[in-house]
């Protein structure tokens, strides 16, 4: 069995500009779930990708791996940051409005447990706390299948108009 998510079909890049200004991010994130539009580069290098977007939530599965060991032969608390930091970004994401951006402000982990390539597929669900015009918030967990909760974190992302950067 292949231990990681996606197979040959797979395409990874960025979306064209034109697309994202001009679309909702919920459509865009079931676009991306449905394999209509390519998954980012880094869900490949980390081995996790968005499984499910609806407004306000998102859930991202994936599998840690031997590649993402930092020296103490644990996942790298970088793996989880990652993980969680796309969804806490991707469920805002899926409520901006058409023609508006986002972006991280900053972002709290709380790591509760080691995860290891034996840990198994994990899920990450991001929900959207507050939803303002030019801040947001949202909070997450990772959780292994069995429901064993691995982190969490809180999010703040900043809402501006790309043309006013």
């Amino acid at each position: 069995m292949n231990k990681y998510w996606y197979d040959e079909n797979q395409k990874f890049g960025s979306i064209p500009l034109e697309t994202i200004t001009s679309t909702s991010g919920l459509v865009l994130a079931r676009q991306i779930i449905a394999g209509e539009l390519p998954a980012p580069s880094m869900g490949k290098a980390l081995n996790f990708r968005m499984a499910e977007a609806d407004e306000g939530r998102v859930v991202f599965k994936g599998t840690p791996l031997d590649e993402h060991y930092n020296p103490a032969g644990t996942v790298h608390g970088g793996w989880a940051s990652a993980i969680l930091d796309s969804s806490l970004a991707c469920c805002v994401w899926t409520m901006v409005p058409v023609g508006m951006f986002y972006t991280t402000a900053e972002f709290k982990v709380n790591l509760i447990r080691p995860m290891t390539d034996k840990t198994g597929e994990v899920i990450c669900e991001g929900r959207v706390i507050h939803m303002g015009r030019k801040l947001a918030t949202s909070e997450a967990t990772i959780k292994t299948r069995d429901g064993k909760l691995i982190a969490h974190g809180t999010e703040t992302c900043a809402i501006f108009d790309p043309n006013q950067r």
